[in-house]
């Protein structure tokens, strides 16, 4: 449906995380009264709508995931399972409920509690400002496939974690510097490099607003069961914690997200 520049310029404006839905309902709606494109108008008569309505959308929390699974060529793993077990304990656990008992007034999409997935580091900024963020990880190995000092690996890195000999061979990693994307193994020709251990990130605490935050990483990379046992933590510790409608993140503090990786350290 075609949008004029006004109603693109406006939609714009809506604060991103509620701007998809607004974007698609706008359309719905023009749709529904017989209008084959967009104006100005229309978004402000859908967005007022929208607005008024928002305590009805509230669900207690957001899940969302990225597009690897339509093909993203850096995707490091497949997050379809995990992610249906999050969207299982996340409903399970009725944060609607629970918030409906904090929160004096109407629920505001802000008071949800959001959970980022990405099969990738790159992730799309997204995980580094949610409550808890998860990215995809794959760790470089070698095998006993000698190198061919072809530097494939060294231009797919970006991280300049791969070590090199002086003759070029590739003889080491430096986890240091290493995001764990495994654009290493998919460029080297040989099999000197293979895949180790897959698994994920965890990050916690990120929030935008007023006092924005980015998240902490946890150490260690975990499978999906050891994510999502990480999460019903959270969940626990949140629901402990938050009195009024408080987010995850707010409720963090330093010391709490060390006492989170200690006990989650691998």
């Amino acid at each position: 449906m075609k949008w004029t520049d006004e109603a693109e310029a406006a939609v714009k404006k809506i604060p991103f995380f509620v701007r998809k839905k607004v974007r698609t309902r706008v359309e719905k709606e023009a749709a529904e009264i017989g209008k084959t494109g967009v104006t100005l108008s229309d978004v402000k008569a859908t967005q007022a709508r929208y607005l008024k309505k928002m305590s009805s959308e509230v669900k207690g929390y957001q899940v969302d995931a990225c597009f690897g699974g339509s093909g993203c060529p850096h995707r490091a793993i497949a997050s379809e399972v995990l992610v249906e077990k999050i969207e299982r304990i996340m409903a399970d656990a009725d944060l609607l409920g629970f918030l409906k008992l904090r929160v004096q007034g109407d629920l505001k999409f802000h008071h949800e509690f959001r959970i980022s997935i990405a099969d990738c580091p790159n992730a799309c900024s997204q995980p580094q400002i949610k409550d808890v963020g998860i990215l995809g990880a794959a760790t470089p190995a070698f095998t006993k496939i000698p190198c061919s000092s072809c530097g494939a690996c060294t231009n797919a890195c970006k991280e300049d974690a791969v070590v090199l000999s002086e003759s070029g061979e590739a003889t080491a990693i430096d986890y240091k510097h290493c995001v764990h994307c495994g654009s290493c193994v998919a460029a080297c020709p040989t099999g000197t490099l293979e895949t180790g251990k897959k698994g994920y990130r965890v990050l916690i605490g990120g929030k935008l607003g007023r006092h924005p935050r980015l998240a902490r990483e946890l150490p260690g990379i975990h499978d999906a069961e050891t994510v999502v046992r990480m999460i019903g933590e959270f969940l626990a510790f949140y629901k402990t914690h938050s009195t009024h409608g408080q987010r995850f993140a707010q409720l963090l503090t330093d010391a709490d997200i060390d006492e989170f990786s200690k006990k989650w350290a691998i």
